[in-house]
């Protein structure tokens, strides 16, 4: 399996940005597709998870209101919307997949980096 994540870049405090990943290989029914995110200087941290199989859907607390994951089943693409979008929101965003059996987050996507100018 492998992820591969697009659509970021430069764009101005308050405008939207959907984020997608393309996702490689056999991604079975019992899989959570997820989206992270690495500003400078700081850990990484979980903004959004989504069942592959039901679209149950999970945000990090400080994401709720303002991202919106989702998935496309037939593209095999999970997308990150991100709405009124602040300079804090500047970071490389990642999506990754875990089997619904495990915590662990065993594929990770390359990282697409989104900068918000203010």
């Amino acid at each position: 399996v492998q992820l591969q994540a697009f659509g970021g870049g430069l764009v101005q405090a308050g405008g939207s940005l959907r984020l997608s990943c393309a996702v490689y290989g056999v991604i079975a029914s019992s899989y959570w597709m997820g989206w992270f995110r690495q500003a400078p200087g700081k850990e990484r941290e979980f903004a959004a998870a989504i069942n592959w199989s039901d679209g149950r859907e999970y945000y990090a607390d400080v994401m709720k209101g303002r991202f919106t994951i989702s998935r496309d089943n037939a593209k095999n693409t999970v997308y990150l919307l991100i709405d009124s979008l602040k300079p804090e929101d500047t970071a490389v965003y990642y999506c990754a997949a875990r089997h619904i059996d495990y915590n662990e987050w065993f594929y990770w996507g390359q990282g697409t980096q989104v900068t918000v100018s203010s």
